[in-house]
């Protein structure tokens, strides 16, 4: 069974009808101070394992990251800890700032 993907507008369309959705941005904090998307939770890759407690395994979580590469990993793992609802944003902040939020800062 492949990772689920969410794209940024469909992310934005759950968003918008108030989805109980977990933001798990995975990102460094350096990377976050630069661009977020409101209400994400920020755990960074490295401290996910330590930190799973943090998280409802019953709860819709969305891994977030730079282009989605660290994020599919984070989610892929997640899936494995048992987490049965966990999407990975396709293209990452990058993709939500070009699609959804053009104004964003980018890097």
């Amino acid at each position: 069974m492949g990772l689920h993907r969410i794209s940024a507008r469909e992310l934005r369309a759950r968003l918008d009808a108030k989805d109980a959705l977990v933001l798990l941005d995975v990102r460094e904090p350096g990377e976050t101070a630069l661009c977020q998307i409101a209400g994400s939770k920020l755990i960074p890759m490295r401290d996910v394992p330590r930190r799973v407690g943090e998280l409802d395994p019953k709860a819709s979580i969305v891994c977030i990251c730079h282009h989605g590469m660290r994020s599919a990993q984070v989610a892929g793992w997640l899936v494995g800890q048992g987490f049965s609802d966990v999407l990975n944003l396709s293209g990452g902040i990058d993709a939500w700032a070009e699609e959804v939020e053009p104004k964003m800062s980018r890097y």
